[in-house]
């Protein structure tokens, strides 16, 4: 009998990745499908289509479809063993909307296994081309939400955001009010997340908690559908999403189809699917107080909180590995295309003179605070370089090594006042914990470590969705048994510890976080 392994499956919005892991959680096979590359017929760009109003963003259903059937031929072709996987779930790319037409429940539960899943489907959807993250055309409908249900922090209160162009609830509201033909002839309202677990389940499968979170339609303390979000958007709704299940939840068994077409054991399970960032956290192995930091193209943080309180900025979803709590996820646009406009102006383009000119001068700057925002920022609102000497006076320059620590030691405690904002409190036992490009610069570790007064530790998460969603299925077969996500991954390899906070950190920076949050307020649009 070949050992248990347990597949995670990532559709991300330019390609479908598959990871295996043993007991052990080795990784035992990695692969991908690339859309624009090795499904060129779809004509995809980065994964979607751009439309001609710019706002409209879509990607093909039967895209994915066939990117599933071409990664499984991959495996099959490369000896992979499908009898041995005791259980699978994945992540899909969130807030993108899937729209079965009705009978489409008879087609998925009786493929045949002598055809392609992508020639069995492809009438089964009442949309063709599916709205994704990346839409931003339903300003009207977000507005209509809000004032529907008694503005914007009130909706944020209900469902953890504020309404967003991207949501899901907004975006099935615009089907419904321009296309109500498709809306009519569709039974069933998937995410990406939901839609890829019903391909293996071959069955609908629910959404979960965690990426339904993202839709501006749950109400996240009770774990339902809210009446009056639902009711804002289309009629008949909640029959067609079904009712929202756990993020660990068993499905069931995967479909007959596997079994006979790829040799799967007719015991391997199906764990409900989620949110590619709520899978991240799992694959990053997020615990309580703990906050990830991805310093990428744009910064973004995942943290684990007990108490949130949702706010007009960020976003508020359940947790995929305990249902009791919370993550908050924050996005901030001026992340490294920033930091490397201040090196190119202040350190020759060099990493190493910008770490230099960081470490020639002092935590907290001398009271001398900066903005940096190139681009229009989301948190907060503004945009434009401000600087303010120790008196709160505007100045138009700062000497070089002032600019980089300014630029730096703002950008983190931006974070961290809107961290704490949602809800967000650092424990003795918080840990930071670091990926992405800058990660890899220990003097940018530091002023991130003074800022939080937290140990920062750096972590290689190439795939942290896929890794998450591996991670997930093990947990789903034993977390009905109390077991935590924690316990189940204790074997995988550790986090290294990077840097530890300075001495007095925590009292210098208390009074400057003070002062920079209310001068945000100054430099924020009204």
């Amino acid at each position: 009998m070949a050992a248990p392994c347990f597949l995670g499956w990532d559709f991300s919005t330019q390609q479908l990745k598959v990871i295996a892991i043993d007991e052990r959680l080795r990784v035992i096979y990695e692969d991908n499908v690339h859309f624009d590359k090795d499904l060129p017929e779809f004509k995809t760009q980065g994964g979607a289509y751009v439309h001609s109003d710019r706002l409209t963003v879509t990607s093909p259903v039967l895209m994915w479809v066939k990117a599933l059937d071409m990664i499984l031929e991959k495996m099959k072709s490369s000896g992979f063993n499908f009898a041995q996987v005791r259980a699978l779930s994945g992540a899909g790319q969130q807030h993108g909307s899937v729209y079965w037409k009705k009978g489409s429940i008879q087609t998925l539960k009786n493929a045949s296994p002598q055809l392609p899943l992508h020639q069995l489907l492809k009438a089964c959807f009442a949309v063709s081309n599916s709205p994704i993250w990346m839409d931003s055309s339903t300003a009207s409908q977000c507005s209509n939400l809000e004032k529907a249900v008694g503005g914007a922090q009130h909706l944020a209160a209900i469902t953890g955001s504020r309404a967003y162009e991207r949501f899901t609830g907004n975006q099935i509201a615009k089907i419904y009010s321009q296309n109500p033909e498709a809306y009519t002839q569709t039974e069933r309202i998937s995410l990406v997340s939901s839609f890829a677990a019903s391909l293996f389940l071959g069955a609908y499968a629910p959404i979960d908690y965690s990426d339904g979170s993202g839709m501006n339609l749950l109400q996240i303390w009770e774990k339902v559908w809210s009446a009056s979000c639902l009711d804002a958007c289309a009629p008949g709704l909640e029959e067609k999403l079904g009712s929202p299940v756990p993020s660990h939840s068993v499905l069931g068994s995967i479909s007959p189809y596997y079994i006979q077409r790829y040799g799967f054991s007719p015991d391997c399970k199906v764990v409900a699917f989620t949110g590619d960032n709520p899978a991240s956290l799992a694959g990053m192995r997020l615990q309580e107080g703990d906050i990830a930091i991805s310093l990428g193209t744009s910064d973004t943080l995942f943290l684990w909180i007990q108490e949130p309180t949702p706010a007009l900025e960020g976003h508020i979803l359940c947790n995929p590995v305990d249902s009791q709590t919370f993550m908050a996820l924050l996005c901030f646009k001026n992340g490294s295309l920033m930091r490397e406009r201040i090196r190119d102006d202040c350190a020759s383009g060099s990493w190493d003179e910008f770490s230099k000119a960081l470490s020639s001068t002092v935590a907290g700057n001398n009271g001398n605070l900066g903005f940096y925002f190139d681009v229009m920022e989301i948190t907060p609102e503004a945009v434009g370089i401000h600087r303010f000497n120790s008196d709160n006076q505007k100045v138009s320059d700062f000497p070089k090594e002032v600019e980089i620590r300014a630029l730096i030691e703002g950008q983190f405690m931006a974070k961290r006042i809107h961290a704490e904002k949602l809800g967000y409190k650092v424990m003795p036992r918080t840990r930071i914990l670091a990926t992405g490009g800058a990660s890899h610069n220990k003097k940018i570790l530091q002023v991130l470590s003074d800022v939080f007064n937290a140990p920062v530790y750096t972590i290689d998460t190439a795939n942290s969705a896929c890794l998450g969603s591996a991670y997930r299925a093990i947990h789903g077969l034993v977390a009905e048994t109390n077991v935590s996500l924690a316990d189940v991954v204790k074997l995988a390899p550790e986090p290294r510890l990077a840097v530890t906070p300075t001495t007095g950190a925590e009292e210098l920076y208390r009074p400057l976080l003070k002062r920079y949050a209310e001068l945000e307020q100054k430099v924020s649009w009204p």
